[in-house]
């Protein structure tokens, strides 16, 4: 889910660049980069399967190694020297969405944490009914809210917000990286 790309990338950037500087991170670009990175993979792979049908499943192009490492690459060298951070940021954020699809797949049988990382070489099979985007959007969350409501999904629900309340913890401890800058401008 979105959601969960983007809290472990930011908690790989932060302790990260904790790390490195010993400095909480700062700067609305640099939390937009890492967003924007930590959902690319899906906006490009999702929208050529679902919306247009171009691959058989939603792990492909922006997926693969083949392609991301470069545009990683390419990225980190295109950034001007003042501005390496909103490069890092992105591509951090990117190979954290891969890294995270591979987390994923561990638990799955006869599914291999690179078969989602290695496109063209590892082709998926397709999607066992047709996908539309707004079938899947609709699905998501219909199951969500038709789910959520017994206690078995709320009891879960419960523990698996959880690593989503200690990023946001450290989110807060950062100074609320990007929140923090609008909020600043407005006092002045």
């Amino acid at each position: 889910m979105p959601w969960g790309h983007a809290a472990f990338g930011y908690v790989l950037y932060s302790l990260g660049h904790r790390f490195v500087t010993r400095e909480p991170p700062n700067g609305p670009l640099v939390v937009l980069a890492l967003l924007f990175g930590t959902q690319l993979p899906d906006l490009v792979d999702k929208t050529l399967s679902w919306g247009l049908n171009l691959f058989p499943q939603g792990y492909s192009v922006a997926h693969s190694v083949f392609v991301a490492v470069p545009i990683g690459l390419l990225v980190l060298g295109a950034t001007a020297s003042d501005r390496r951070d909103i490069g890092i940021a992105f591509t951090l954020g990117y190979w954290s969405h891969l890294l995270g699809d591979a987390i994923l797949a561990v638990p799955k049988l006869g599914v291999s944490p690179s078969d989602r990382l290695l496109w063209p070489v590892v082709t998926l099979p397709p999607y066992q009914s047709e996908v539309t985007l707004i079938g899947r959007v609709t699905q998501v969350i219909s199951a969500f809210f038709g789910e959520v409501l017994t206690t078995e999904q709320l009891v879960f629900l419960a523990l698996y917000s959880i690593p989503y309340l200690l990023v946001f913890a450290l989110w807060l401890v950062d100074g609320a990286p990007g929140v923090a800058h609008f909020l600043r401008a407005d006092d002045s």
